[in-house]
C-alpha cells in the first residue's frame, strides 16, 4: 500500500523513560471504543468459475448464475456462505469463513476473518519480519487501526478491504509466523485513535526525509497526517532512485491522462509542495503543451518507475535516445509512517508507542473489546 496505498489519534500520554532515555508513551486507555469487528476481505472478484476447497462439504466450485451462485452447478441464491477449517480460495489458505455473492460482474470472494487473524495475516506482507519486534508491533497497531477504519467508512458495504496492495497485502495463514503471531499478540486490540474514532493510518516505505501532509495527496487535511522529519532511511534501496522514460512513453501517458500534446519535446516541474514534493509538470510537445497532475502522471508511468513525487526530470544525454532522465527519493506517496524511518527509529532504542506517537501525532492509543460482532 502500499498500497495504498493507505487511521485516527489524540495525544499520547507520557511516562516513565524508555531504553533510550526518551520519554515512553503510555499504554492504551483502560477504555474500549467497541468490539473488535470481524473483517471482510474481498479476495477475488469476476466472472469465475472459483475452485474452493477444504470446505466442511469438501472441494467445490463456484460460478456466477444469472440469478445468482452456482454450486458444483445448482443454483443457491445470490450469496453463498461457506465454512471449512482452513479454507483455500483465490490460492489464500484463510482463516475464518467465505461469503461468495453475487456482484454485476459475476462473483466476488469475501473471507470473513476475525480482526487479530487478519493483522497476522497482514504483516509479513507490508514490512520485514527481520527488522525486530518493536517495528512489527507498530505495523501491527497501523494495520488494525487501518481495516478498523475501513471497517467504520464502509459500514454495510459487501467488504471493508481488499487482499492487494489497493488496501493491504493479506497474505492468509501462509503469511504467519511466530514472530508476527507474537507482534500481533503483543498490541491485541491495540489502535490509533483520533476523537475516540480509529484514525486513516496510511503509511509508506521511505520518504526521502521528510513526511508530507494529508493534504498534499487528497486535498484534505488530517491533524494527525502532517509533516514530519525522518532520519536514517539512508538503507533503504530508494532512498536515491533514477527512471529513464522515452519521449514515446510520455507522448502516449499524456494523451492517455486526457493532454494530447504530440510527440514530447520538454518535461518540467510546474509546482511543488512546501515540502518539495511535485504537484504537477508541464509537458511540451510539438502540438502544445499542458500541465499534469504529479500524481496522475506516476500512476499513470508505473509507482516502480516513478517511487515518489519527491524527483527531479532531466534531458537524456543522448538526444538520440530521445530520453528523460527522473532522478528521485523516497517510496510511496510519503504521507503517515515511514517504514525504513520506523526501522531507524527501533534501531536507536524507539519502542513502537514512541515510532506511531512520532508518526501520527495527536493520537491516542486504544484497544478493542474481544469477541465483537
Amino acid at each position: 500500500m502500499l498500497a495504498q496505498r493507505t487511521k485516527v489519534g489524540v495525544l499520547l500520554l507520557l511516562a516513565g523513560a524508555c531504553a533510550s532515555g526518551r520519554p515512553e508513551p503510555r499504554a492504551p486507555e483502560a477504555d474500549v471504543a467497541g468490539d473488535a469487528p470481524v473483517v471482510r476481505v474481498l479476495l477475488a472478484s469476476g466472472p469465475g468459475p472459483f475452485r474452493v476447497r477444504g470446505t466442511t462439504a469438501g472441494d467445490i466450485t463456484v460460478g456466477a448464475d444469472p440469478r445468482g451462485v452456482r454450486v458444483d452447478g445448482v443454483e443457491r441464491g445470490e450469496r453463498v456462505h461457506v465454512e471449512g477449517s482452513a479454507l483455500v480460495a483465490n490460492g489464500l489458505r484463510v482463516r475464518g469463513a467465505l461469503d461468495v455473492l453475487r456482484t454485476e460482474s459475476g462473483l466476488a470472494l469475501v473471507n470473513e476473518v476475525p480482526l487479530e487473524a487478519y493483522v497476522s495475516g497482514t504483516l509479513a506482507r507490508e514490512t520485514y519480519p527481520g527488522w525486530g519486534s518493536e517495528v512489527l508491533r507498530a505495523q501491527a497497531v497501523v494495520a488494525r487501526t487501518y481495516v478498523l477504519y475501513e471497517h467504520a467508512r464502509r459500514h454495510g458495504q459487501a467488504y471493508d478491504v481488499k487482499a492487494t496492495t489497493e488496501s493491504q497485502v493479506y497474505g492468509g495463514m501462509d503469511a504467519e509466523s511466530e514472530v508476527v503471531v507474537r507482534a500481533t499478540d503483543d498490541t491485541r486490540g491495540e489502535y490509533l485513535a483520533f476523537g475516540g474514532e480509529p484514525i486513516l493510518a496510511v503509511y509508506h516505505s521511505a520518504a526521502g526525509g521528510e513526511t508530507q501532509g494529508a493534504e498534499e495527496v487528497w486535498t484534505r487535511s488530517l491533524p494527525y497526517l502532517r509533516p514530519v522529519s525522518v532520519e536514517g532511511e539512508e538503507a533503504s534501496p530508494d532512498t536515491y532512485w533514477r527512471a529513464v522514460v522515452s519521449r514515446e512513453t510520455l507522448t502516449r501517458v499524456a494523451t492517455e491522462l486526457g493532454h494530447p500534446v504530440g510527440a514530447v519535446r520538454e518535461v518540467r516541474i510546474e509546482e511543488r509542495s512546501a515540502g518539495g514534493r511535485v504537484r504537477s509538470v508541464r509537458i511540451v510537445g510539438t502540438g502544445g503543451e499542458s500541465v499534469v497532475a504529479a500524481g496522475s502522471l506516476r500512476a499513470a508511468l508505473g509507482e516502480d518507475v516513478l517511487k515518489s513525487t519527491l524527483f527531479e526530470v532531466h534531458p537524456g544525454r543522448d538526444e538520440r535516445l530521445q530520453d528523460f532522465v527522473f532522478v528521485g527519493s523516497g517510496r510511496g506517496n510519503g504521507v503517515g509512517m515511514s517504514q525504513w524511518g520506523a526501522r531507524a527509529m527501533a534501531e536507536r532504542g524507539a519502542g513502537y508507542r514512541e515510532i506511531l506517537q512520532h508518526f501520527y501525532p495527536g493520537t491516542t492509543l486504544r484497544r478493542v473489546r474481544e469477541g465483537g460482532a
